[in-house]
């Protein structure tokens, strides 16, 4: 497949583009940019004597002998297969440092004044990711030996890491100048580089500086071993600016492991690279996403005159598959095709111009019309805000009220000093007091404002005893206050009729019956984990594709992790399953024959007498019945909005007698007879 299309455009106009000029749902707040901001990731993975040291053989039948930098190197590489299907414009690279070897674009060992960047080693060039460049990584990792190629041969002088990121300074500046996220993650077990140069720490800290400065945002992924536990205050405190004082950045060689009370020391994990591997994965998926604000400095009205200022992030959102794009084969190399939508008059067919074309709508079989102008004075409810209405009891917000995507608030300082004490009393006097906020949000100019719910996040939970220094939800969600929009009364639908007063409820023996099943079938803590659920409809749709680009054999079925486990259930809760259905069934032949109207159509109602058999067999002649109706009952009930309360043979007596079409479902008859009444 590569060989077939080997241009790709990297830069001009996207295809998949929002048109802004013809959208015109601006009702909502825009999430596509959410998702379309382009990011840029570099790997500055350390190459040493015990990054390279393989792990000792392990007892566990799914133990793994990988070292550290073999590990580090396939998180890149499932990043890059990741990215290269679903987040195609984003650019990633691998840097390698602390090696024999050095590589900087077209420098070389002549070069005039020697290497610039000496013992850095560019692997893989930022940019955006081709399926020669997986397939180059794939060879690397899943070689015999992978620590003895002749690139991972450590150097015997330290490496300054002063040059490490002033060569990642030029990196980005180079490959991804204009991007709206630049990120640099380190991936290293030495948690002092300046020990042996006191005075490279000082030049660290101006070059990493810098690099923020310039946007770009250093990830630390520290790695501890049984022997060594990392400490971070060392030197990385110097360089890493945390996000926020309780966001630990460093993982073990376990997920469990845990941080230390000042967040710089780590308890070692187990000593096997699968558990490695699957750390960093898991830390380095919580980072790969760039937190970029959904909406920026709208204020936080908790009375007149007092405010403080948040930004808004979607820490939830549907993914789908990206979007298709069309390829021109037609000239010498294969093109993307980039598409626009122009307007033309339906006499002449000449182009229409924007300022010639004015919004309606229908009303009462009319065409309102309005100018640009007076759309945007129908759209204006004032400046974006979130106003505190009044206080309710959490009991109070019933589970049915969310019906959209929450936002999560997160103080900042820009607007308004001190927002962040006051949202942290805020966020403390919810959860102490179980209640949320009622309150008026609008999150832009000329959006649709909305009525929401302020709600505390859940509480962490301990592990093995210990508070989590990180202070994340059981649900993966961090501290914080949420928004969660609230239907008007416009958005309630009715409920269906039904034909009794009460509603039905189960008896206690069912309820009985239903107890051990559910009991038995309890999920671990009660709670759902989405990390441990991906959607298999879009695992197997970029896997299809991945298998396509890189020429790999392509899978007999999708791995779905939602099938219920129908073995386990058996054994588990087989008996009691079924008698459950046999008394669901005496329930239900009891229920029937005490209320033997209430039996479905279509169902046998029980018989009480003997039935009586009969040698001749006799038909029923379904006869139906109605009343015609008059024109002025049919235009009262129109009036009322009831014309659909009318049976189908009364509508098609109605449409008969006034000369109209009889053919159709009922809803295309009072749609019929409507028009026919406004006409008049």
């Amino acid at each position: 497949m590569a060989d077939e299309l080997p241009y790709r455009s990297k830069g001009g106009a996207d295809g998949g583009a929002r048109d802004d000029e013809n959208d015109d749902d601006d009702d909502e707040i825009d999430e596509t940019g959410y998702k379309t901001v382009k990011d840029a990731v570099l790997f500055a993975i350390e190459v040493s004597e015990s990054m390279l040291r393989v792990p000792p053989a392990s007892s566990s039948k799914k133990g793994d002998r990988s070292s550290p930098l073999l590990v580090a190197l396939k998180c890149a590489y499932h990043l890059m297969q990741q990215r290269i299907i679903s987040t195609p414009r984003d650019k990633m690279g691998i840097l390698l440092y602390g090696t024999e070897a050095s590589k900087f674009y077209d420098e070389d060992e002549n070069s005039r004044g020697g290497w610039s960047f000496p013992h850095c080693y560019l692997l893989t060039d930022l940019d955006v990711p081709e399926a020669d460049d997986v397939k180059a990584l794939k060879e690397l990792t899943e070689a015999e030996s992978p620590e003895s190629a002749e690139i991972f041969k450590p150097s015997k002088e330290p490496v300054l890491m002063h040059n490490v990121l002033f060569c990642a300074n030029q990196v980005f500046q180079q490959k991804a100048a204009n991007f709206t996220s630049r990120r640099l993650f380190i991936v290293t077990d030495n948690d002092d580089p300046a020990s042996s140069n006191k005075g490279s720490r000082s030049q660290a800290t101006v070059r990493a500086k810098d690099l923020y400065d310039l946007g770009v945002t250093i990830e630390l992924f520290p790695i501890s071993t049984p022997e060594h536990s990392f400490d971070t205050s060392l030197f990385y405190n110097d360089i890493i600016y945390k996000s926020s004082p309780s966001d630990p950045e460093a993982i073990a060689y376990n997920p469990a492991s845990m941080v230390g009370g000042d967040g710089s020391k780590l308890v070692a994990g187990s000593n096997d690279g699968i558990s490695l591997l699957q750390s960093l994965l898991s830390n380095i998926a919580s980072k790969v996403t760039p937190k970029r604000a959904l909406f920026s400095s709208v204020p936080l009205e908790l009375a007149p005159n007092f405010r403080i200022s948040v930004k808004g992030y979607l820490l939830y959102k549907h993914q789908k598959p990206s979007r298709s794009c069309y390829i021109y084969l037609g000239g010498e190399r294969p093109q993307i095709v980039t598409g626009y939508t122009e307007q033309v008059a339906f006499e002449n067919s000449k182009p229409i111009q924007k300022t010639e074309i004015r919004k309606a709508y229908t009303f009462g079989g009319q065409k309102i019309t309005f100018s640009d102008e007076e759309v945007k004075q129908l759209r204006n409810f004032g400046d974006p805000v979130i106003r505190i209405i009044g206080f309710k009891p959490m009991s109070r917000l019933p589970l049915w009220a969310n019906i959209k995507n929450s936002t999560f608030i997160y103080p900042s300082e820009e607007d308004y000093v001190g927002s962040t004490r006051v949202y942290s009393a805020l966020h403390q006097k919810l959860f102490d007091d179980e209640l949320f906020a009622l309150t008026w949000f609008v999150p832009r100019r000329n959006a649709t404002p909305v009525m929401a719910a302020m709600i505390p996040t859940l509480p962490a939970e301990d592990i093995d005893g210990m508070t989590s220094v990180a202070g994340m939800s059981a649900t993966g969600a961090p501290q914080g206050l949420h928004l969660i929009p609230l239907p008007f009364a416009d958005d309630v639908r009715q409920n269906p009729p039904t034909t009794h007063e009460k509603p039905l409820g189960a008896p206690k023996e069912l309820i009985a019956a239903m107890r051990p099943i559910v009991q038995q079938l309890n999920l671990p803590k009660g709670m759902y984990d989405p990390s441990k659920y991906p959607n298999p409809s879009l695992q197997w749709h970029y896997r299809i594709l991945q298998a396509l680009a890189l020429d790999e054999d392509i899978p007999e079925k999708p791995e779905d992790k939602t099938i219920p486990k129908y073995k386990q259930i058996d054994k588990r809760v087989a008996n009691e399953t079924i008698e459950w259905g046999r008394t669901l069934d005496k329930v239900v032949k009891e229920y029937q024959a005490d209320n033997p109207d209430a039996v479905p159509t279509g169902f046998k109602r029980p018989t009480t007498t003997p039935s009586v058999t009969s040698s001749a067999s006799t038909k029923r002649v379904k006869s139906e019945t109605h009343d015609s109706v008059s024109e002025e009952k049919v235009r009262e009930l129109w009036q009322k909005g009831q014309i659909g309360h009318l049976t189908v043979a009364q509508l098609k007596d109605f449409c008969a007698s006034k000369k109209l079409p009889v053919m159709g479902k009922k809803a295309d008859l009072v749609e019929r007879i409507e028009g026919w009444l406004e006409s008049k």
